[in-house]
């Protein structure tokens, strides 16, 4: 299962400087993984030590905030697009 995530520009570092990639996973959980095997060291900033989404850090499967969905444990299917977007803050 295909799915599209988009990574945002400090985090690129971990990808090759690929801003997009196709990863497979039926949760944003299984995502993660394979994210980590395929870009080594991204998933320790998305994610505390506990495992656990990190609270600056968004993410939407095809535009919905994963906090309306399942959190984590959101589904993904074939061609879903998933966006990370870390939180900005400022004044």
């Amino acid at each position: 299962m295909a799915v599209k995530v988009l990574i945002p520009t400090p985090l690129q570092k971990f990808t090759h400087n690929q801003a997009t990639l196709e990863c497979d996973g039926g949760t944003i959980v299984e995502l993660l993984e394979a994210l980590e095997t395929n870009c080594p060291g991204i998933k320790a900033r998305l994610c505390d030590e506990a495992g656990e989404l990190r609270r600056f850090v968004n993410f939407y499967v095809n535009s919905e905030d994963i906090r309306f969905l399942d959190g984590k444990e959101t589904s993904l299917k074939d061609g879903d697009e998933v966006s990370i977007v870390p939180a900005v803050a400022g004044g």
